[in-house]
């Protein structure tokens, strides 16, 4: 009887360890909250929106979680990351960012949050093409046509973006001095505003994404002169980079990812990465965000790391040498 009970305890005591060790050990149920919300630092429709989007209708098909998609736009993305900053690091709160999040870093010193150290990596979610575009009304069919204007305009041409120390802002700054160009710059609070403009001739030329320009593009009111990318867009197979114009120092692409609350632990990240990558390397997914100017990321939380420590790496000199303050 009691060789019979001990054998009854020493299976409970196992059965016990092991339910510990799945719940607590491998984080798989910790990994796993409930509801998920993606905060995205930008407006409905641009390139973070879509592929926050993409992440919630998926998780939710698949039934791993209930997602909402929260749009803070404003302040260069710090009303975003500031309220991310406040959440409990569980895995239930998520930052969806892009460029700006590194440039904002260069221009303005005194954020309300440490960029590296406040945020943990979770995956590269994609990268986009940025493009130089004029009105269909401009003289400048080329860029070699647009450089020509900006280089002998005495009064200097005009360019727009969506904001002071924007990606696009510090792309077309480095143009201006790879270029020699006498260009200055109209700042416009968010992309709609600063493309309309360009469109309707009122704003000389604008750097902007692919997937931003394309519509008016096809409706006849936008040229695009040059892709910043290392090779043409498959989008638009016929327009040339920078660099195969003489200008192989202005390439950049945007970039957009995903970022969680410091403390938020090794296998939350590690799962909820695993999840991301199953969606992204969906070939159907990644063919429909490569329609709309997207190339779907992946890839390690490691690799998210390495992206933004290059980007904050690259973007001070640029905002040094244009002299870019924070608004």
């Amino acid at each position: 009887m009691k060789v019979k009970m001990k054998v009854q305890e020493s299976l409970i005591r196992l059965f016990l360890t092991l339910a510990s060790t799945v719940i607590f050990g491998t984080g798989v149920m910790q990994a796993a909250p409930a509801n998920l919300s993606l905060i995205v630092s930008a407006s409905p429709g641009t390139g973070l929106d879509i592929l926050a989007r993409t992440l919630s209708q998926q998780f939710s098909i698949k039934g791993n979680y209930t997602t909402v998609v929260e749009n803070k736009a404003g302040a260069s993305g710090n009303i975003a990351a500031d309220h991310v900053t406040r959440a409990k690091p569980d895995g239930a709160t998520l930052l969806v960012v892009g460029t700006t999040f590194a440039t904002n870093a260069a221009v303005n010193p005194n954020l309300p949050f440490d960029t590296v150290k406040d945020f943990v990596p979770v995956a590269l979610l994609g990268t986009g093409t940025l493009c130089l575009v004029v009105p269909s009304s401009s003289t400048a069919n080329t860029l070699a046509d647009f450089l020509q204007m900006a280089k002998t305009s005495t009064k200097g041409v005009n360019y727009a973006s969506p904001g002071n120390g924007t990606p696009q802002h510090l792309a077309m700054e480095l143009l201006k001095f790879e270029a020699g160009l006498n260009l200055f710059h109209v700042p416009f609070k968010g992309s709609a505003g600063a493309v309309n403009d360009v469109a309707a001739g009122h704003v000389s030329a604008m750097i902007a994404p692919v997937h931003t320009v394309m519509p008016l593009v096809k409706a006849d009111k936008l040229k695009i002169l040059a892709v910043l990318s290392s090779e043409r867009a498959a989008q638009m197979p016929q327009v040339p980079t920078f660099k195969e114009q003489g200008l192989p120092k202005v390439q950049v692409d945007i970039w957009y990812g995903l970022m969680a609350p410091k403390g938020t632990s090794p296998q939350v990240i590690q799962s909820l990465n695993q999840e991301v990558n199953l969606v992204l390397k969906n070939p159907e997914i990644a063919a429909n965000l490569a329609k709309q100017g997207i190339d779907a990321g992946g890839g390690t939380p490691q690799l998210m790391a390495d992206t933004l420590s290059a980007e904050l790496k690259r973007w001070p000199p640029v905002v040094k040498a244009a002299q870019i303050k924070a608004d």
